[in-house]
């Protein structure tokens, strides 16, 4: 099922989702087994910390956590890039969820620094 736009929460399991089905979908090679690993705990990450933001004890908490969320996300960008250039990436829209949920966490980021 995917996600609503709006729902971000929603968003991030099926972002993570996805990224489990392209983990067991790559060969058995050191470098996709590899990747795979870094893949798993990259891609995971955002979702299960954004549980984690949600029960922030004060906004630099609540920054803090989404720091930690955006900076999984931009691993997850450069490890589907890297599976994308060996042709081992089958849903390239992956690269591309994965750079707009960057940005919404960027944004997000600097949003909530900005307002007192």
């Amino acid at each position: 099922m995917a996600a609503r736009k709006f729902d971000l929460e929603e968003r991030l399991i099926d972002f993570a989702d996805r990224a489990i089905a392209t983990t067991e979908e790559l060969p058995d090679t050191k470098a996709a087994n590899y990747l795979a690993a870094q893949l798993l705990r990259s891609a995971t990450s955002p979702a299960l910390n954004y549980g984690e933001a949600q029960a922030a004890e004060s906004k630099k908490d609540f920054i803090h956590k989404f720091g930690i969320i955006l900076k999984e996300l931009r691993e997850t960008s450069i490890c589907l890039k890297i599976l994308g250039r060996r042709s081992l990436l089958k849903d390239n829209s992956l690269i591309t969820e994965s750079n707009e949920l960057v940005a919404i966490f960027t944004k997000s980021i600097s949003t909530a620094k900005a307002n007192p």
